[in-house]
């Protein structure tokens, strides 16, 4: 019978970089713009698949929560990826006291969940879900940060809302991001604007009617994805 593994950070690290491949992780860096100016510039990568990554969930996720903040400060790629797969998991599983640390935790490492994958693993489970019921002041705080990955958290943190039929704030966090000038925002908006018109058409095609001419393209492309094809094109040529 195999012993329980040790639940800290350096053993987590350990079985992580284990699982590695240079092959994967040289296409991860290509994938995730670690190049010189780009997004992800200087991350570096283990070369661990999402799949791999989730099958070891299960044997840590009793790790304490001190262990996983330290495995979040990790200069690779997969293991703030996994850290924020067991913040999620802890989440889920939690008290509300507990849940509220695991929350805390979550904000004051923003600096470290710091590419869109480990944005959107975990924005909408852990931010969204605790900010349903109270107050949103964060999220608008974030949506006008100089972080790139703060403004991303504060979309896709929505993400919890809309599946709960709760609109208001997704469409306010999208009007504050629509003058934004990363493409990663204009495709998290106009995901969330789609997501939107998945479950009320009325309430996207009514924010989209005195915006879609001034809105980013890429933004607009992917909020009216799902509409007709006819719409889809008469939007596109600023015709509706």
């Amino acid at each position: 019978m195999n012993p329980a593994p040790k639940m800290n950070a350096k053993n987590i690290s350990q079985t992580l970089r284990s699982l590695g491949d240079p092959d994967i992780a040289e296409h991860s860096k290509r994938f995730f713009k670690t190049g010189e100016g780009e997004y992800g510039a200087g991350d570096r990568f283990l070369g661990i698949r999402v799949p791999v990554l989730r099958k070891q969930v299960a044997k840590f996720r009793e790790a304490p929560l001190q262990e996983v903040e330290k495995l979040l400060h990790s200069s690779y790629h997969e293991e703030r990826l996994f850290a924020l797969f067991l913040m999620v998991v802890k989440y889920e599983r939690s008290n509300a006291a507990e849940k509220e640390a695991v929350y805390d935790c979550y904000m004051a490492n923003t600096a470290y969940i710091n590419n869109w994958d480990l944005v959107d693993s975990s924005a909408p489970y852990i931010v969204g879900e605790y900010l349903i019921a109270r107050d949103k002041a964060v999220l608008y705080t974030f949506a006008q940060s100089e972080s790139l990955w703060e403004r991303r958290i504060a979309i896709m943190a929505t993400f919890y809302f809309i599946r709960n039929s709760r609109f208001d704030t997704a469409l306010a966090i999208a009007e504050l991001l629509l003058s934004d000038t990363h493409d990663l925002i204009h495709k998290a908006v106009g995901w969330m604007l789609r997501e939107v018109g998945n479950r009320e058409p009325d309430r996207e095609r009514a924010f989209l009617a005195s915006r879609y001419k001034s809105m980013p393209r890429t933004m607009l492309r992917y909020a009216i994805e799902k509409f007709p094809e006819g719409e889809r094109k008469a939007y596109l040529k600023g015709e509706v």
